[in-house]
């Protein structure tokens, strides 16, 4: 099962971007005409509460190497993202930091709450 679909209930949108690379969408047009703050861009553009993290689980469902980890969850407060749970091992998880870090909005990536094993 995909991250989107464990973690939000979502399937991954058509032509979904690589969301740990640069540029990021834009805001839907007549959406809105202000700025939408990075952390709150949801899949498709819009503003969306948890965007961050539902960007981050996105990211995490392009590398086919972190499909089989089904003990660990994304939340995010502010542009933080914050992983929770099990990984298997140190390699893993520094992994997915790095493309936690990657991902557009992101300032820091919080694991305290992270166990190894």
């Amino acid at each position: 099962m995909s991250w989107l679909k464990r973690l939000f209930g979502l399937d991954r949108p058509k032509n979904a971007p690589s969301f740990s690379t640069q540029p990021q969408p834009q805001a839907q047009a007549g959406a809105t005409t202000q700025q939408i703050p990075p952390e709150r861009l949801g899949l498709n553009g819009e503003y969306d509460q948890s965007g961050l993290a539902k960007r981050v689980a996105l990211a995490f469902d392009q590398d086919p190497t972190l499909d089989d980890i089904d003990t660990l969850y994304v939340a995010q407060t502010g542009s933080t993202v914050v992983l929770k749970g099990r990984v298997p091992d140190q390699q893993i998880l520094n992994k997915m930091v790095s493309i936690a870090r990657g991902v557009h909005g992101a300032t820091s990536v919080e694991t305290n709450q992270v166990t190894i094993g």
